[in-house]
């Protein structure tokens, strides 16, 4: 009910909106608005309320709630379904709870803060509150188990997509990393719970930094972790971001369910860090100098070893710093 008083708030612009018009389009009483109104100015909001003419919107927090987010978003059904939080500790675990319980496909599970957000290899992300956007949505795709890994690269062409229209133009890591001045900026976690044969759900799990400070990062990875403001020198719409990323995820999951990664696998391939480039394949114990030739249709890396030989990378983590230096 609070994002749909703050919907009828921020339809009217700069005008006040009395007691007896939201009574009656949202069939509540008056001590029921009031009580609304008390819980938004605690949420941040900066409401101005004048008796005989009603309650005017003078500001609002920089918090990605859905009644700031919906508006800017054109999807059917990516983010419809949608859980805020303003601290958990970890999005993708209640997601993965949510799935388990029918939740619908589309679903997404965002939050402030994570206190114990997952990066690949089973590493700790950070996210301080309100800085960054830690997210992940839960998909129902009607596929083999094998083409999930599909999903990393559709959502890495959307978050290019949509940090392009914000004019920064970032390079896509393989198999899962976003990177801005050969720096991290994004992270992306695919988790699948299925059959032999088919898909239960996946859980598509997405951090980005976007309004962190260098001083918001331990001194350890400084230099390998950047954000967006770092880049750009200024705030960035958390909001805005968030929708546009969602808007355009919907637009290639769609083509992905009707088999079609053509636009997906072009932006990662030709945005990509790692093709054409000598990088290190990074295992337990060792690590072995490569060529990248290509990403491959299914999302394997096509290499040429040090005896000059190709082969097929599917799963693995490379390193491009660890040549340069």
């Amino acid at each position: 009910m609070k994002d749909k008083i703050l919907s009828l708030l921020k339809k009217n612009n700069f005008d006040y909106v009395s007691g007896e018009v939201i009574s009656k389009e949202l069939n509540i009483t008056r001590s029921a608005i009031w009580k609304y109104m008390k819980s938004l100015k605690e949420d941040g909001y900066i409401i101005d309320s004048v008796t005989n003419k009603g309650y005017l919107l003078v500001s609002g927090p920089d918090v990605i709630t859905y009644g700031e987010v919906y508006n800017s978003l054109t999807t059917k059904y990516i983010g419809r379904n949608y859980n805020y939080f303003s601290t958990i500790d970890s999005t993708s675990t209640k997601a993965k709870d949510l799935a388990s319980k029918n939740s619908p496909e589309g679903t997404i599970v965002i939050s402030e803060i994570q206190t114990g957000g997952r990066g690949r290899m089973g590493r700790h992300w950070i996210s301080p509150y309100g800085k960054g956007l830690s997210f992940s949505i839960i998909l129902r795709p009607n596929v083999d188990p094998y083409s999930v890994g599909i999903l990393t690269f559709v959502a890495a062409a959307a978050i290019h997509k949509s940090l392009e229209s914000f004019n920064i133009n970032t390079t896509i890591k393989w198999p899962n990393d976003i990177y801005l001045d050969n720096k991290k900026v994004c992270g992306i976690l695919t988790e699948l719970n299925c059959e032999l044969s088919s898909v239960n759900y996946v859980v598509l799990g997405i951090g980005l930094n976007v309004n962190l400070t260098l001083e918001d990062y331990p001194s350890d990875i400084q230099n390998i972790a950047t954000s967006l403001k770092i880049h750009c020198g200024q705030d960035i719409s958390r909001q805005t971001l968030l929708a546009s990323i969602l808007n355009n995820f919907e637009i290639f999951y769609e083509k992905y369910k009707n088999n079609d990664i053509t636009e997906a696998l072009s932006i990662c391939r030709n945005y990509s860090n790692v093709i054409n480039k000598e990088v290190y394949l990074l295992n337990k114990n060792s690590s072995e100098k490569v060529f990248v030739k290509n990403l491959n249709d299914d999302g394997s890396l096509l290499v040429i070893d040090d005896k000059n030989e190709e082969k097929i990378i599917y799963s693995g983590e490379i390193s491009v710093r660890a040549v340069h230096s």
